[in-house]
C-alpha cells in the first residue's frame, strides 16, 4: 500500500518517506479501513519532531490519528454487516505505529465510527482530535445552559467545534480573536460576544460585555500564557478546561489564589479522555452530523505525495481550520 511514514525525527521536509509498505490485516477485534483522507493536528507535527523520544523505538511511524474511509474488511469478532460502512477514525497512531497516513488502516473497531452517508470524508478527516476534545472540555464538568462560557482562541481547530457545542447547549459564548478572519469564524461559529486577546484589558472587556458577571467556564488555548488573565474573569467555583499550554509549556500555579477561588482545573485530551466520555462525545457528533448542526472547515488539502507540505501547513499556524490529505 502507498504510505507516508518517518524513520527519524525532524522537520517533515527531510525525515517524511512516501512510497509502499505492507497492507495491514485486520486482527481480533478489528476492521480494515481502505482510507480516503487523513487529518493533521499539531500533535501529530510534534511528534515526528521529536516530541516523544521513545517513538520510533518499534520501528518507522505511519502518522496521524484523525482520518476517514471504508470498512473493507473485518477481524474476528466484528459483524460482517460492517464492511461497507463510510467511518471516521481517531486515536489511529497512539501507542501503535500505524496512523492515518496510508491507504489502508487496521484499527480496533470501535475507533470507527460511522459516517453519514451525506457527511464528506474531508469532514470525517476533522473530527477526532478537533470535535472530541472540544466536546470533552465543554462538557466534563456539567451542563453549560445558561452560563457564560469564555473560549479562547475560539477560531482554532478544538475552539471553532467548542463554540458551536457551548451556544448550541444553551451557553453565553464569548471568544477570543485577534484578527478578521478570526472574528468571522468566531461569529458564523455562534461566538455572542469577542475580545481580542491582543489587547492587554481584554479580561475587563470580558466583563464590560457581560455587565460585570464573571465567566463559568474558560475552554482554554494557551493554559500558562493566559492564567493570570483568566483569573481576572472567573468566578469562585468556575472551571477551567484546556488542552493546550504551547507559550508556557510549564507553568507555575498560583496555588493559594486558585484554592479561595475553589477552581475546577481539567487537563484535556483525547487520548486519556475515559471511554464512557469519548462514548459520548462521538454520540454528540454523530447526531450533530445527522443533523447538520455542525459547522467545519477545512482550509487547505494535499495529495498524499505532499504529505511533508501539508505538516509545513500545520507548523506555520497561519492556518485557520483542518490541514486533509487525501489519500487517493
Amino acid at each position: 500500500m502507498h504510505a507516508a511514514w518517518f524513520e527519524t525525527f525532524g522537520s517533515a521536509d527531510e525525515v517524511i518517506r512516501i512510497g509502499e509498505q505492507s497492507t495491514p490485516t485486520a486482527g481480533h477485534g478489528e476492521v480494515l479501513v481502505r482510507m480516503k483522507t487523513s487529518g493533521i493536528n499539531p500533535s501529530d507535527t510534534k511528534k515526528r519532531a521529536g516530541a516523544f523520544p521513545n517513538l520510533l523505538d518499534g520501528g518507522p511511524v505511519i502518522p496521524n490519528s484523525d482520518g476517514a474511509g471504508i470498512i473493507e474488511a473485518v477481524g474476528t469478532g466484528v459483524p460482517h454487516a460492517r464492511i461497507g460502512q463510510r467511518v471516521w477514525v481517531y486515536q489511529a497512531q497512539y501507542g501503535r505505529q500505524h496512523g492515518t497516513a496510508a491507504q489502508y488502516l487496521a484499527i480496533d473497531s470501535s475507533r470507527a465510527v460511522v459516517l453519514p452517508d451525506h457527511v464528506g470524508f474531508e469532514v470525517g478527516a476533522c473530527l477526532g482530535i478537533p470535535a472530541m476534545v472540544a466536546h470533552r472540555c465543554v462538557f466534563a464538568d456539567g451542563p453549560v445552559a445558561g452560563q457564560i462560557v469564555l473560549v479562547t482562541g475560539g477560531a482554532g481547530r478544538v475552539g471553532y467545534y467548542a463554540i458551536q457545542f457551548a451556544k448550541q447547549a444553551g451557553a453565553i459564548v464569548v471568544a477570543t480573536a485577534s484578527t478578521d478572519a478570526s472574528r468571522k469564524d468566531c461569529v458564523e461559529a455562534g461566538a455572542d460576544y469577542l475580545v481580542n486577546h491582543r489587547d492587554a484589558d481584554w479580561p475587563a472587556q470580558v466583563l464590560k460585555l457581560t455587565l460585570g458577571r464573571k465567566v463559568d467556564r474558560v475552554i482554554e488555548i494557551e493554559f500558562g500564557a493566559n492564567l493570570p488573565q483568566v483569573l481576572e474573569l472567573i468566578r469562585i467555583g468556575g472551571v477551567i478546561a484546556s488542552y493546550s499550554s504551547t507559550v508556557i509549556a510549564e507553568p507555575v500555579l498560583p496555588f493559594r489564589r486558585m484554592m479561595f477561588m475553589d477552581l475546577t482545573l481539567r487537563m484535556v485530551i483525547v487520548y486519556a479522555m475515559p471511554e464512557q466520555a469519548k462514548r459520548e462525545a462521538i454520540d454528540a457528533i454523530t447526531d450533530a452530523l445527522e443533523k447538520n448542526q455542525l459547522q467545519h472547515r477545512i482550509c487547505a488539502r494535499f495529495p498524499l505525495r505532499q504529505f511533508a507540505q501539508a505538516s509545513l501547513a500545520i507548523e506555520q499556524g497561519t492556518t485557520l481550520g483542518c490541514v486533509v490529505v487525501d489519500i487517493e
